[in-house]
């Protein structure tokens, strides 16, 4: 990819597990593990995975939310892991985040007016009036009145509240919107419009998506590319069609395995996994993978595999995946 938006290179964020009783560092937990991503202008790049995979992490760690232990994030070119928060606070403006649940990610004592002016006040932006207008503009564009400004969160159903949130994401105009999981705690009729908006929102100002997700038939809709994650580390990268027609990684193909077919008397060959997913705090040596995977080599359990082009676009880390 020429240029790329956003770069992320070897990207680790590791947590200590202290003793309870005398504090020691006793272990450490490798939520994510060596991600490398990148995203264009104007694209849209999905993050899937199960729960517990460090999509989240990585999403919080790309934004700085979070500090990284590890690793590159450049963002418009610039080298941003070790800025501290004066260095970081232009690129507040530039990324911008819509979090997973609408009834938690705002201030239920401030009115939606208070939540929505909030960024402009913070970044020192336009004067009270200028505010009050640029609040009524962002109501407008996610689909609510301007009169809403005056009432408080709890006066709106779950997906006017997601609209609310992502009018926030909106307001000063970032590059780059992180969306964890913004339509899971949603009803499914209302997660359609939620993704509509976004994408009417992506065409209309060129931003740039990254959609974390467990969903894979809402990824199916939003998604130019598709990065799946597995105990901290991506597994397999490729265009959307691709992956979901012809993925290489034995746990892609599980993935949408388990995706519901929807041709009615249409089945789909189910790969059930066996045993559970390794504990973070004591990852499998070798590739992650390979205890669960129905393929697996003795080399699986000894070298980690590198990522590998197997076609344009599709790169697999995987020993065993076909070429």
């Amino acid at each position: 990819m020429a240029d790329p938006l956003l770069k992320v290179s070897g990207l680790e964020v590791h947590f200590p597990i202290r003793s309870p009783f005398l504090r020691q560092r006793v272990g450490t937990v490798r939520a994510v593990d060596g991600v490398d991503l990148e995203v264009g202008r104007g694209e849209t790049l999905a993050l899937v995975g199960e729960s517990g995979c460090g999509k989240t992490t990585t999403g919080k760690a790309i934004l700085r939310l979070i500090d990284p232990t590890g690793g590159s994030i450049r963002f418009g070119g610039e080298e941003i892991a070790q800025h501290g928060p004066s260095r970081l606070a232009p690129f507040r403006r530039r990324m911008q985040i819509v979090f997973q649940d609408p009834y938690a990610s705002l201030n239920p004592r401030m009115t939606v007016g208070g939540i929505l002016a909030a960024p402009y006040e913070i970044h020192r932006i336009g004067t009270t009036a200028d505010r009050h207008a640029r609040v009524a503009e962002l109501l407008r564009t996610v689909g609510l009145p301007p009169e809403a400004a005056r009432r408080y969160p709890h006066e709106f159903s779950g997906g006017q509240r997601q609209r609310i949130g992502i009018a926030r994401a909106l307001a000063l105009e970032p590059e780059l919107i992180i969306g964890d999981e913004p339509v899971s705690a949603l009803d499914v009729s209302i997660q359609a419009q939620v993704i509509n908006l976004m994408k009417r929102l992506q065409a209309e100002r060129g931003l740039a998506y990254i959609m974390i997700s467990h969903n894979l038939a809402v990824v199916s809709h939003v998604a130019d590319r598709v990065a799946v994650m597995y105990l901290g580390r991506v597994v397999e990268t490729a265009p959307r069609e691709t992956l979901f027609f012809d993925a290489r990684h034995p746990y892609t193909q599980a993935l949408l395995s388990a995706v519901p077919e929807p041709v009615p008397g249409r089945r789909r060959a189910r790969q059930v996994l066996q045993g559970d997913v390794p504990s973070p705090a004591k990852p499998p040596k070798g590739c992650h993978f390979h205890p669960r995977c129905p393929i697996a080599q003795p080399r699986c359990a000894e070298e980690v595999p590198l990522p590998r082009v197997v076609a344009p676009g599709h790169a697999v880390a995987c020993h065993l995946a076909a070429p």
